[in-house]
């Protein structure tokens, strides 16, 4: 664990401060804004639609001026629009966030590179735990950013305009941690150079297919879970430092297994791992189920941020064996992709379900996206079988 690693390790965890912050408010001040009930998530929606949109962007700057500035611009951009997030809160301009929230998405798609970029920092024989550990920093998201969201919400007249300003000063913060980092410099491209095999080409790949499956879907299913949570639990008429307290459990449930979760991969391979995750967001499920008292909505989203550690850190690992170092940011950019644009959907998709359906029909309906991520784990460790087998016959 180096100096850069520790350092990419805080940056990750005031990104998400930046997210859990998002993700506890947007809805709220989008239900307080929106012309109809349905519409409350479409803030939370617009984060990461934005992320989708950036990811093309993020790969061209990543790739001609290097980690860093990609990153600084990044936070540059977190910092302009937690401002415009809190104009719009004042002014009481719901399209303003909406707007402001697709801008911030810009920050989330350079965000989700820190984990990539945490492979670069270590030696081979250590990416699989360098990977976790960097995640692990999102630990500090889990303890600030639910505080910070439910202490800094009455600092103005309009509610929740202090939450947004508070965010652009964990923006400035990151900027200063971040310059201190030591990324590899970007090699200088001779003309000729290979560039890599086309995009098609990696995306055909069966590990490819299955850790963009499984990074999507395992994205896919905690947002839809996550985002909904603070509105079916106002709807039960719990107060907003409960729903905190829920966002802060599973937030530390998402980042609290980096600390292993490499050294498991290493251990008893990637597959079992991100077995494991599927079988803990099945569990969440179940508990969600089965009530909604307080210490149920606590239990559920954090079996979900344990099992979402599980699949996501193992996606990542397993995609690193995709691609080749000089088509990195194109492979990257298209699992973020997958990434964001699941997560548009279920943005969408957990506002409109939790306020016509109701939580326990929006926990059904997560069964299926997490069927088929158990299935694509079987179908790749069966072609890895044949494989094996085919190469010792």
């Amino acid at each position: 664990m180096n100096r850069n690693l520790i350092l990419l390790a805080l940056c990750q965890g005031l990104f998400l401060t930046n997210n859990v912050v998002f993700i506890a408010i947007n809805g709220l001040v989008g239900l307080s804004l929106a012309p109809l009930g349905w519409m409350a998530t479409l803030p939370v929606m617009g984060y990461v639609v934005g992320g989708a949109i950036s990811t093309s962007l993020v790969a061209k700057t990543q790739s001609r001026y290097g980690r860093r500035i990609s990153f600084q611009l990044g936070l540059l951009v977190a910092l302009l629009s937690a401002l415009l997030c809190a104009y719009a809160a004042w002014s009481r301009n719901y399209w303003l966030l909406c707007t402001a929230t697709v801008v911030a998405g810009y920050y989330s798609a350079n965000g989700q590179l820190y984990r990539f970029a945490a492979a670069e920092l270590s030696v081979p024989a250590f990416r699989e735990k360098a990977v976790s550990l960097v995640m692990a920093g999102g630990l500090i998201g889990a303890v600030i950013g639910p505080n910070l969201a439910a202490r800094t919400r009455g600092l103005t007249e309009a509610p929740f305009a202090g939450a947004y300003l508070s965010l652009a000063v964990v923006a400035l913060l990151a900027m200063a941690l971040m310059a201190f980092v030591q990324f590899p410099p970007v090699p200088p491209r001779a003309a000729g150079a290979p560039a890599g095999r086309p995009l098609s080409q990696i995306m055909r790949q069966p590990v490819f297919v299955v850790a963009a499956v499984s990074a999507a879907l395992s994205y896919g299913v905690m947002n839809l879970l996550m985002a909904a949570t603070p509105l079916a639990m106002q709807v039960c008429g719990f107060p907003f430092a409960d729903a905190a307290l829920v966002l802060e459990w599973h937030v530390i449930g998402m980042f609290a297994p980096g600390f292993f979760t490499g050294h498991l991969i290493r251990r008893f391979g990637t597959l079992p791992v991100m077995g494991v995750g599927v079988a803990l967001n099945l569990a969440c499920i179940g508990v969600a189920l089965s009530g909604v008292d307080l210490h149920q909505f606590i239990a559920a989203l954090f079996l979900l941020g344990v099992g979402w550690n599980f699949l996501f850190t193992g996606s990542t690992t397993l995609s690193l064996r995709a691609y080749r170092p000089e088509e990195k940011d194109r492979a990257q950019a298209a699992i973020n992709f997958c990434v964001f644009g699941t997560m548009a959907f279920t943005s969408f998709a957990s506002g409109a379900l939790v306020t016509t359906q109701g939580w326990a029909l929006l926990n059904l309906g997560s069964l299926l996206p997490v069927a088929l991520t158990g299935v694509a784990l079987v179908w790749l460790a069966l072609m890895q079988r044949a494989t094996q087998n085919g190469q010792t016959s």
